[in-house]
Formats: C-alpha cells, sequence, structure tokens
C-alpha cells in the first residue's frame, strides 16, 4: 500500500472513530490501516477512541494490534489512552484496556504525570477508579492536588 493510499485510509478511520462507527472501523482495519498510525498532530487512533468512550472500536484497534500503553501527542491529546477513559469515567474502554494488557499504574507525561486512577478519582468516576483498584491500581496523587 503506498503512502498517500495509508494516510487516506488513516483519515478514515479517524472519521469512523468519531462517529462511532464501529462496522466501518473494521472494514479500514481489515483493508490494512495502520492501528498505531498518529494523525498529522501525533493523535493516536487508540488514544481517540478512549477518550470518546468507544469501546467496541479500542477493541478492534487493540485486537488488530494498537498498543495499549502507547502515548499520544496533539494538542488536547497527550496521554495514555488508559488515562483519557479513566479521566471521562469510561468504564467499559477502561475494562478493554485492561483486558488488553495496559498498565493500570502507567502515568501519563512519560511517567510524570496523573495515573489512571489519579484521573477517575478526580472526576469522580467511583465505578472506574474502583475497576481500576481491582486491576491493581495505587493512587500517586491526592485528588484535590494538581
Amino acid at each position: 500500500m503506498n503512502q498517500r493510499r495509508r494516510k487516506k485510509l488513516s483519515r478514515h478511520l479517524f472519521e469512523a472513530i468519531w462517529m462511532g462507527d464501529t462496522a466501518r472501523a473494521k472494514t479500514l482495519l481489515r483493508a490494512g490501516v495502520d492501528p498505531e498510525r498518529r494523525d498529522s498532530e501525533g493523535t493516536t487512533p487508540l488514544y481517540e477512541a478512549c477518550v470518546n468512550g468507544k469501546a467496541g472500536i479500542a477493541r478492534l484497534l487493540l485486537a488488530a494490534g494498537a498498543f495499549p500503553d502507547a502515548e499520544s501527542g496533539g494538542p488536547g491529546s497527550e496521554g495514555t489512552p488508559l488515562c483519557a477513559a479513566a479521566c471521562w469515567g469510561h468504564t467499559e474502554t477502561v475494562r478493554e484496556l485492561l483486558a488488553h494488557g495496559a498498565d493500570p499504574n502507567l502515568r501519563e507525561d512519560h511517567g510524570t504525570g496523573w495515573s489512571p486512577l489519579d484521573w477517575a478519582n478526580n472526576g469522580p468516576h467511583p465505578e472506574t477508579a474502583d475497576l481500576l483498584t481491582t486491576a491493581g491500581a495505587t493512587p500517586t496523587r491526592e485528588p484535590w492536588r494538581s
């Protein structure tokens, strides 16, 4: 597949994520879209799916080889998929990530930022926090401190 086609299909994958179109995402992944290919700003497809609570699409991306702990970049899209999902209380997405080996204690910002549990507690999203704690997460910050 040439570079231009890869870029176009990757753009279509991001569109499918934004629209929550699981069937289209599945078709694109089967067509050979790289589940790790970042957009022009550095955002990973998995991060985009997780921050928007698209658990079904996250599952597809993970099954296609997306790395569950890859840190995303780009304005407003920095961090790990698990932190993104935990921040917004997307419990089903958190469950998918944990089932695919995401580290419940991995702090974002290359290990210097908040952990998924810190984000869930800060939400507050108690159901998500309970799931992370059950998976072995331990808090690294007090919720009221930045």
